[in-house]
Formats: C-alpha cells, structure tokens, sequence
C-alpha cells in the first residue's frame, strides 16, 4: 500500500505493508534486507518502545502522528536494547537502510551521514 507523509512542510509518497497485531510483535526480526518498508498503525496515541534484537540490519524508524505527520525519527542499529521517540505518536514506519531505499531516507536531513 502506499501512503503519503508530511515532513517539514513537504509531503512523498512511501510504499509500505501493513503488519497485522501479530506482525507487530516481531516487525524486522529474523528478516533480510529484502524486506519491504512496514507500518505499524496502533490505532491511538502512546509512546511505545521499540527494540531491534535479532535485526541485522540497519532501519529508519519513523514515527507519525493520526495524519501521517513525521513527528520523530532515528536511525537504529542492530541488535539496539531501547529506542524511544520524543513524543506520543500513533504510526512507526521502519525503513530498512537499503541501497533501494537511499532515495527515500535522503528526505530525512539529519540521517543523511548517518547511514
């Protein structure tokens, strides 16, 4: 699916799969770089921790708000024990740092070097 996001008064189109409750358990682990772009919609606002044990790759997490809004992001390494955003938010989009995805998270100006 694709949906569109807005990040510093700019709005792009992302290609994602929306994982299922049971997809949001496990997101990126045990999974190759292949992997596609994935949402996680909770439904309501909160401030949920993530982790990324038993990924062996690096991903951009995104996190939006109700409307798609970018409200935070990170570049997160594997095998990280906490990752938190600043604030509440409602979606996470994990974008695995791939040579296809370069295009993409070159729209996130403070990631760029980061990759």
């Amino acid at each position: 699916m694709k949906i569109k996001i807005g990040l510093s008064g700019k709005k792009f189109s992302l290609n994602v799969k929306k994982v299922s409750a049971l997809g949001m358990l496990s997101g990126l682990m045990f999974r190759t770089k292949k992997v596609r772009n994935l949402l996680f919609d909770f439904g309501s606002e909160g401030k949920w921790t993530i982790h990324s044990f038993f990924v062996f790759f690096s991903f951009l997490a995104v996190w939006l708000d109700e409307k798609n809004r970018v409200l935070d992001y990170k570049i997160v390494k594997p095998f990280c024990f906490s990752v938190v955003p600043k604030q509440k938010f409602v979606k996470l989009v994990e974008i695995p740092v791939t040579d296809g995805n370069k295009m993409l998270i070159s729209n996130f100006p403070s990631v760029r070097g980061k990759v």
